[in-house]
């Protein structure tokens, strides 16, 4: 097998491997077999290919990836629950950790609560909504 045989199917070959992972695996390297690829079409000596294989894949990998990873990465997709995070809320029910009870009202919404230091805390209360852990919020006095 001749020098542009082998980097033709090795460039096939990590071009299958990165469409059939979910993340930015093979392409560098494709990357510098594609540049092989040309120098061994044009003649280019074995370690000539070698080299232009390893810069190009870690150029590729150095200056494209942290911009490829910043695109391809998902953020933090906010709800409409976390509006209410650091709001200042009015206990409608006492709030008692051990007896499972305790409802507060922020926003023109009811949220179950629980106190966040394990203290009762009587209806009336103004209370800062600290996190939310499933439907129910943890709240200290404000």
């Amino acid at each position: 097998m001749g020098a542009s045989a082998f980097w033709l199917v090795a460039l096939i070959a990590l071009i299958v491997g990165e469409a059939a992972t979910a993340g930015l695996v093979c392409i560098w390297f494709a990357a510098g077999a594609l540049g092989s690829l040309l120098v061994a079409v044009f003649g280019g000596a074995i370690w000539l290919q070698i080299a232009v294989f390893l810069v190009l894949s870690a150029l590729a990998l150095a200056l494209v990836r942290p911009i490829a990873a910043r695109l391809l990465q998902p953020g933090k997709v906010a709800t409409n629950a976390d509006r209410i995070l650091g709001k200042t809320a009015v206990v409608i029910q006492a709030i008692d950790n051990i007896q499972g009870t305790g409802q507060v009202k922020v926003a023109g919404q009811v949220w179950s609560a629980r106190s966040g230091y394990d203290v009762v805390i009587p209806v009336g209360t103004e209370v800062v909504i600290q996190r939310i852990e499933g439907v129910k919020v943890f709240v200290e006095t404000a």
